[in-house]
């Protein structure tokens, strides 16, 4: 669950001048982050720093949003080889990667699969970045529900894959 708590306050000398607050908690396994979250007529939106625009608070996006500064903060992914919500078409449909990571030649390198927190990670969320993979061909996946992070490694040359709850950094896995 979500939990937002409001605050306002008067700021300067101006009466009307307020400054609103929203502190947002969902428990996820990653370090806390601090986001840019504000107020719209249409509900709350947080700033996503990859697409430098806001886009809705969903508990999908708190993951993603979470998940991607981790990524840069902590395991040093350059922001700049990094997108989100990354169109493609598979079999003749238009679908969206959640994160794709490049490396430094411009190939994909990594691509990830965001779910809400109350998503169990299943066979159905594997299948579903398998079919994006078939299009992108990055050699490592990884999908995640902000408490349970899993990454594939795929080996082409030997026609392999293999499992790890460990995300490693960007220098361990980005061709030089």
């Amino acid at each position: 669950m979500l939990i937002v708590k409001k605050f306002r306050y008067l700021c300067g000398t101006k009466p009307d001048c307020k400054i609103t607050i929203f502190f947002c908690r969902m428990q996820l396994n990653l370090p806390e982050h601090k986001f840019k979250i504000k107020e719209t007529a249409h509900g709350l939106v947080i700033f996503d720093e990859l697409r430098t625009r806001y886009v809705a608070l969903t508990p999908e996006e708190w993951v993603r949003q979470n998940f991607v500064a981790y990524l840069i903060t902590h395991k040093g992914f350059p922001a700049a080889l990094m997108s989100n919500e990354v169109s493609m078409m598979l079999n003749g449909i238009k679908r969206r990667c959640d994160t794709l990571v490049c490396d430094n030649h411009g190939s994909t390198l990594l691509i990830a699969e965001y779910k809400a927190p109350s998503v169990a990670i299943t066979q159905q969320v594997f299948d579903q970045i398998v079919r994006y993979n078939m299009v992108l061909r990055a050699r490592y996946l990884i999908v995640t529900n902000g408490l349970q992070h899993y990454l594939c490694t795929i080996n082409y040359e030997k026609n392999t894959y293999s499992f790890s709850n460990d995300i490693p950094a960007y220098s361990e896995i980005a061709i030089k």
